[in-house]
């Protein structure tokens, strides 16, 4: 890299090996990390944010100082909850560094330095220059994922039902969760997801059943698991039975390739 731009892109993709990290700043909702409000702020007791540290942080504290630079922005190809795990081969994400004063930084240093520092909680892989466009490209793309769900059940289930669901598909219709119906559009969606493995009970014992699940982009699973109150139908609690509720969730894959087809 050599001459003066006024940002510059990067991509890279993310492995999170840890349940208690954001993939982006998770600022208090109360104050919304202004420094006018924060201070006294009981939600999050002065800090203006809810986490220590989040994906983009730990990225940020180590390419921003290497450009010179003040200002980043974290653009990821979709997100996971705070408590779910992202492995496989990783998250696909830009990060934009506004206003570079050094532009040759060396990638290749930052991106050691970041494994070595961050080891046990983010996994990166190394980091190439993008156009400006490749942003739009990973927000407006549609990427079906592979999930792996501990299933915590209220009762005792059928090891030969559950497993029978293994190779089926379905067609789910999902309303908007309660838990996000606050911020966004209360809609109806139609989503597929096919099970790929179950295992009745989970291999470590945890949790009597364990699934992995292939799903089409957008797809709510915490409430395909339990159903949701009724706002997802069908659900794997509706198929085997008992009351279900997703009490771990790791993100195994992101695909590349169209929306998945229910059937069978």
């Amino acid at each position: 890299m050599s001459g003066r731009q006024d940002r510059l892109f990067f991509e890279s993709r993310y492995r999170k090996l840890v349940r208690d990290l954001p993939q982006t700043i998770f600022w208090c909702p109360t104050c919304k990390g202004s420094r006018k409000h924060r201070v006294g702020c009981e939600t999050c007791e002065g800090n203006g944010k809810l986490s220590d540290d989040s994906v983009q942080e730990l990225i940020a504290r180590r390419l921003l100082p290497a450009f010179r630079a003040r200002r980043g922005k974290f653009h990821g190809a979709g997100r996971e909850d705070i408590d779910v795990r992202m492995l496989g081969r990783g998250r696909p994400f830009v990060f934009e560094v506004e206003t570079p004063r050094y532009p040759d930084a060396d990638l290749e240093d930052i991106w050691r330095r970041i494994q070595e520092q961050e080891a046990g909680r983010i996994e990166i892989e190394p980091f190439r220059q993008v156009a400006r466009e490749r942003v739009a490209e990973l927000k407006e793309g549609r990427f079906a994922k592979r999930y792996r769900v501990g299933v915590a059940c209220e009762g005792a289930i059928d090891p030969a039902s559950a497993t029978a669901l293994e190779g089926l598909s379905f067609m789910l219709a999902q309303r908007t969760p309660a838990r996000v119906a606050h911020r966004r559009a209360d809609l109806v969606r139609e989503r597929a997801v096919s099970v790929l493995a179950v295992r009745a009970p989970a291999p470590d014992g945890e949790f009597p059943l364990e699934v992995d699940i292939e799903t089409e982009h957008g797809t709510y699973v915490k409430e395909w698991v339990s159903g949701d109150e009724g706002r997802t139908e069908p659900s794997l609690a509706s198929a085997i039975g008992v009351a279900a509720t997703c009490a771990r969730l790791d993100v195994l894959e992101i695909l590349d390739g169209g929306p998945l087809t229910a059937g069978g």
